[in-house]
């Protein structure tokens, strides 16, 4: 079955169309409406449930997305599948930091500031705007992308594949609940990186999965 197939074609660009719409349909009400009543909320209903432990897990989930170490575990990723020779693999492992420029971008033009500390409780203090969540726009494309990849490799060994997809699938479930948690985004804002990450992962697996594995 062939991916360039014109019903597949077809398809991948209505769902890329589509999300891009939703995107912007999101960014314009932000722009417009920085502060809502469903982001204060959510941000309360998860913020409810508080102590130190949980404190230091949801640091821990959103401490890959932080600089250097989102940058540090691209390039250590990229680096092992460059040594067991998947050249292809490492070379689109780094393409998923184009999503730090995409963010990076992307705040800048709607330039939404941070939850502040009479409205939330603050663990994380952070300098960039608020939204997109980059944390979840990269989660989504870098964790989504290893899964791809784990999919895709059977010469892989399966329980490190199983492993591997496991941990990614919990990477990119829990970053969002993570960012709220810690005060430093709203509910918004990591939906909003979750469509554009989504976005970046469709755009990258086309060019990335041969045309005879999808489809």
């Amino acid at each position: 079955m062939k991916f360039l197939s014109v019903n597949n074609t077809k398809l991948l660009t209505k769902i890329i169309f589509l999300f891009i719409a939703a995107f912007i349909g999101l960014s314009c009400l932000i722009y417009f409406f920085p502060l809502s009543f469903v982001d204060l909320k959510i941000s309360k209903e998860i913020q409810e449930h508080q102590n130190p432990t949980l404190d230091h897990f949801m640091t821990f989930i959103s401490w890959f997305g932080t600089m250097p170490y989102s940058v540090i575990t691209v390039g250590v990723v990229a680096l092992m599948f460059l040594i067991f020779r998947y050249r292809k693999e490492a070379l689109f492992t780094l393409l998923t930091l184009s999503a730090g420029v995409v963010s990076t971008v992307t705040k800048m033009l709607i330039n939404r500031p941070r939850p502040a500390k009479d409205l939330v409780r603050i663990i994380e203090v952070t300098k960039q705007q608020s939204f997109p969540s980059g944390h979840t726009l990269f989660y989504t494309v870098f964790f989504g992308f290893l899964i791809i990849v784990m999919g895709k490799l059977k010469s892989v060994n399966y329980y490190l594949r199983i492993i591997v997809i496991s941990f990614s699938a919990a990477m990119v479930l829990l970053i969002p609940f993570s960012r709220i948690y810690l005060g430093a985004h709203w509910f918004t804002d990591v939906l909003g990186g979750a469509m554009l990450g989504i976005l970046c992962l469709l755009i990258l697996g086309y060019f990335y999965l041969p045309k005879k594995d999808v489809g």
